[in-house]
């Protein structure tokens, strides 16, 4: 498709919006889950289960929201997504009981995807055109991780201000209060990204009648349906997913296995976000210059070599270097997978009028890990606490990826050579 180049600073407030509308429900629980399961006086099933809700909400607004994407301009979307998930980090902000957290996180699983996530894909892949799909998208996740990354360094800058107490005897109201100042500093800015990307956030008019849609039939459903592309990325995405929700416990490692404090085991979690800017920006040139679909085999590949140090019980508090140098190798892989899995719609010969109906359909199946990686997790850990339970975390993570692997294997096979420009 030939187009007048989009300017950078769009780019720009997608990453920004990007992460900022999943710091309240994800990147806070990320980085400081320790923290978060001792102040709303949960355990790792529970947290878990708060996760299956947004989970179960998500998978309603994928099938809904996809085609939206399709019909309205993603500036106004994106921005009222913003702004009604902000609305839910004063709640986050009281430390709700059980019940209303659960409520909350399903609340969140509306606001963060039925009017932001296929708007935001949409608008990455415009933004890349036919040459830069790649770095389109190795720039959004990479990105999106030094924005999520940023906040955790934040977050834990001000949660330290607010530690009085010796860590080893940090009282639960402290470490309350010390929170809620993190969860109202993270609203504030999320509010605020949502009014830079209602104001800056543009397209040219000509762009933006091209990329809509009046109205979305069920013929063309269909016809997205029936791409093998379509089928073979609800496979790659869901198992590349699973891998991305397992970072989630390498704080909690940190704290259970190797003994940090919560200060240290945050530490590990912030270690990560640094990580994935780093993977998304360099994955983004590679596949570029050669062929995104190798690129994203190459991460599954390294992913299952880096969680089989940590399946096989080789780390533990005595080997310090071996930890950091293991989950460095899964984060690159987890990362890298992640940045490129809609980096190849284009070569999956997905028309681009149709991206958000087309995402709406894939992330129904790529995205259900929402629902149960948690609540697998939380599982294996609370009946095998300790090391042991790390360990079948990191089986299950092999055990997707290698399904994952093949799967990125057979969409190589199909599609590595196709050069399709969007249209």
């Amino acid at each position: 498709m030939t187009q007048k180049r989009i300017p950078w600073h769009f780019l720009l407030l997608l990453i920004l919006a990007g992460e900022s509308v999943f710091i309240l429900p994800f990147v806070l629980a990320r980085v400081f889950r320790p923290t978060v399961l001792d102040a709303f006086g949960l355990d790792n099933l529970q947290l878990g289960y708060c996760f299956s809700t947004y989970g179960i909400v998500a998978l309603v607004s994928y099938v809904f929201g996809g085609p939206l994407a399709d019909k309205y301009p993603p500036r106004k979307l994106i921005a009222v997504a913003l702004w009604m998930t902000a609305l839910g980090g004063l709640v986050y902000a009281t430390f709700p009981d059980y019940l209303t957290l659960k409520i909350l996180y399903g609340y969140w699983g509306f606001t963060t995807i039925f009017l932001f996530w296929a708007p935001m894909i949409k608008a990455t892949r415009v933004w890349g055109g036919s040459s830069s799909q790649g770095k389109a998208f190795g720039f959004l996740d990479g990105g999106r991780g030094l924005v999520g990354a940023l906040f955790g360094a934040m977050g834990l800058l001000i949660f330290s201000i607010f530690i009085n107490s010796n860590l080893s005897e940090i009282s639960i109201e402290e470490t309350k209060n010390a929170f809620k100042n993190v969860v109202i500093t993270s609203t504030i800015i999320v509010a605020f990204v949502g009014l830079l990307v209602w104001f800056f956030m543009k397209l040219d008019k000509g762009i933006e009648k091209k990329i809509i849609i009046e109205k979305i039939t069920l013929s063309e459903i269909k016809e997205v349906l029936k791409l093998p592309s379509v089928l073979l990325l609800m496979v790659i995405i869901l198992c590349a997913y699973v891998g991305y929700k397992i970072t989630d416990v390498f704080s909690l490692y940190a704290q259970d296995v190797m003994k940090y404090n919560q200060v240290e085991a945050a530490k590990v979690g912030t270690f990560l976000l640094f990580v994935r800017p780093i993977v998304g920006v360099a994955i983004g040139f590679l596949a570029d210059r050669t062929q995104t679909t190798y690129w994203l085999i190459i991460g599954f590949i390294v992913a299952i070599a880096g969680s089989l140090c940590f399946a096989l019980g080789i780390i533990s508090d005595s080997t310090t270097l071996l930890f950091f140098i293991s989950t460095f190798i899964v984060a690159i892989g987890v990362y890298a997978a992640r940045s490129l899995y809609f980096a190849v719609m284009q070569k999956g010969q997905i028309p681009l009028v149709l991206t958000g109906t087309a995402v709406g359909l894939i992330s129904i199946i790529g995205y259900a890990p929402d629902i149960f990686a948690s609540p697998m997790m939380g599982y294996l850990l609370e009946n095998s606490p300790g090391e042991q339970g790390h360990q079948h975390v990191f089986w299950m993570l092999i055990s997707f990826f290698t399904i994952g692997l093949i799967a990125a294997l057979y969409y190589h096979k199909l599609y590595g050579k196709s050069k399709v420009d969007d249209k």
